[in-house]
């Protein structure tokens, strides 16, 4: 009977035990996952706040921090640091000058992104996306920003405290507290600043101040000022100048060195007598050293452009001698380097300036995915220039055209003056400059009678009529051949009949050149000879029956008559 009572009990115990249960499983259900850091205490050194404090998520702290500091209750402000690291007594006094210094060092060092901070106890940011890796996560700090210090950067930290005696705050961490006064003498106003009139110092719009509406016109007209000063001393430079070489340097480097004293100017100004807002500064730092960059950039490539330029257009004739070779193996190097240089250039550049903006840490995962996707839209979009630009360096690696080359593109015979990122600067024998697009360069095929051996025959084609006597003509081929000095092989010098039609035979007359420019003056000279002769031995024959003709000439049947005749 015993066991019989006691499954009975049991039975009867099951709903009691049951109904106890499920609220206490509720209750755990339903409380949120929190995460906080554990302390004794919390700025127990501090008066009770005159103002209204919310220090339950990350969004209601930054919202009592910056509506007491803009309405200047530093007391208000101080309740939301974490001013553990400094003794209980001094804590009322040292709080409100350290909320202070941090409101200004945010002011002028960082952009707060209000949309990144979650308005929930436990930092929990229900709009994040999967590709972020706290989605989901409740957090118990966050990083405003990263400022940089002369010895290290350091971080702008919020975290959640749990005093022993009191619930969960968010507040300005204590390492981030401790690092406010270095902040500050870097990002504080300075000294020119403090001494202005107090209603410069009013907010005007947007971030800015009415002393920074009024300091950056100043400052702008001030580089530019400095500037216009650089540009007239190069130029004086310039012109007392004897050498002309160093006259096209300077020239070259005129404009470079006015764009790097601009942004110079600004710089020291910027950094010795102002410090602007956030945002602002957020603008300008990258853009300084993107202009710094570009500037340097600009004078070592149009120096190099200058030089190279001067010593092509002075040398261009001697460039294709054979002996020459190492020459324009050397410029065409040196043209290279210039191509990369200016990649290199634009590489750091961007470099520097996705460094400044601390794209990663402003703008979160999703919008450097965003960035990818249309970096891959522009690199599809510039691809001819992108290719363009991989052709021309395959011309300089791989040496198929060098500068002096001497090379027959469709049908005209130039020299390789400039290989650019995107075209070739060509110049013919009689001095026209053709810009071939660096694509259909490497794409067509072309003659480089300056590769490997220079030496070539030159051929006169002549068409003349079918009772020319070839005999003749080949006697007087080879009285010029012994008489001329410039063609290098006399004995393979020939005359040839290579092909006929209804208007007459054409014969080839070929020498051979030492180089292409020899060549071609070896053909022009034996064309005027072998026609002139061939005129001459026409006049000689006269009105003779069956004489030889030389000069082709245009045959007409009439039908008419030669019916009559059948």
């Amino acid at each position: 009977m015993r066991p019989l009572r006691l499954i009975t009990g049991f039975v009867l115990l099951l709903p009691i035990l049951f109904a106890a249960l499920v609220p206490a499983a509720a209750q755990s259900s339903s409380e949120p996952s929190t995460r906080w850091f554990q302390a004794a205490s919390l700025n127990q050194g501090l008066p009770a706040a005159a103002g209204f404090v919310d220090r339950d998520t990350p969004r209601g702290l930054m919202e009592t921090f910056t509506i007491a500091a803009e309405a200047k209750d530093w007391e208000t402000a101080a309740h939301a640091l974490d001013l553990s690291g400094i003794a209980p007594e001094l804590q009322a006094k040292m709080g409100p000058v350290l909320a202070e210094n941090l409101y200004e060092v945010m002011q002028r060092g960082m952009w707060m992104d209000w949309s990144g901070l979650p308005d929930r106890p436990d930092g929990l940011d229900a709009t994040a996306s999967s590709d972020n890796p706290m989605a989901g996560e409740p957090r118990r700090n966050f990083r405003l920003a990263i400022l940089d210090l002369p010895e290290r950067p350091v971080e702008i930290r919020i975290s959640r405290i749990k005093p022993d005696n009191g619930a969960p705050a968010w507040v300005f961490s204590e390492a981030t507290v401790a690092n406010i006064p270095a902040l500050h003498e870097i990002y504080g106003p300075s000294a020119f600043e403090s001494s202005l009139p107090g209603f410069l110092q009013h907010h005007a719009f947007w971030t800015l101040a009415w002393w920074e509406v009024i300091a950056i016109p100043l400052v702008v007209l001030l580089a530019l000022g400095a500037a216009y000063l650089s540009y007239s001393m190069v130029r004086q430079i310039k012109r007392r100048q004897p050498y002309r070489i160093v006259r096209t340097a300077l020239d070259a480097v005129q404009t470079p060195i006015a764009l790097m004293a601009f942004v110079g100017t600004f710089s020291l100004i910027k950094t010795f007598a102002f410090t602007f807002s956030g945002p602002i500064s957020r603008i300008l730092a990258p853009l300084q050293s993107l202009l710094f960059v570009v500037a340097l950039a600009l004078i070592a490539v149009r120096v190099v452009d200058a030089v190279l330029d001067r010593l092509v257009r002075e040398n261009i004739e001697e460039l294709t001698e054979e002996h020459q070779k190492d020459t324009r193996d050397l410029y065409t190097n040196i043209s290279a380097a210039r191509r990369v240089a200016i990649m290199l250039a634009f590489v750091v550049g961007a470099a520097l300036v996705l460094i400044q903006i601390k794209i990663a840490s402003t703008l979160g995962f999703s919008l450097l995915a965003s960035a990818g996707v249309l970096g891959l839209i522009f690199a599809f979009a510039a691809r001819t220039v992108l290719s363009d630009i991989m052709a021309s360096l395959q011309i300089a690696i791989a040496k198929t055209a060098r500068i002096g080359d001497a090379v027959l593109w469709h049908g005209d015979w130039c020299t390789v003056e400039k290989i650019n990122f995107t075209y070739l600067q060509l110049r013919s024998w009689d001095n026209r400059r053709l810009m071939v697009p660096v694509a259909q360069f490497v794409s067509e095929t072309f003659e480089n009678w300056t590769k490997q051996d220079p030496q070539l025959t030159k051929i006169v084609a002549l068409r003349l009529d079918h009772r020319a006597d070839i005999d003749a003509l080949r006697e007087a081929f080879q009285r010029f051949v012994e008489a001329d000095e410039d063609i290098t092989d006399k004995e393979s010098a020939k005359v040839q009949v290579t092909g006929h039609s209804a208007e007459g035979m054409e014969v080839w007359f070929m020498a051979d050149g030492p180089d292409p420019s020899t060549g071609w003056a070896i053909a022009c000279r034996l064309r005027e000879a072998m026609l002139k002769e061939a005129a001459r031995l026409e006049a000689e024959a006269g009105k003779e029956p069956n004489r030889p003709a030389y000069l082709p000439r245009e045959r007409e049947m009439l039908i008419g008559e030669f019916d009559r005749a059948g």
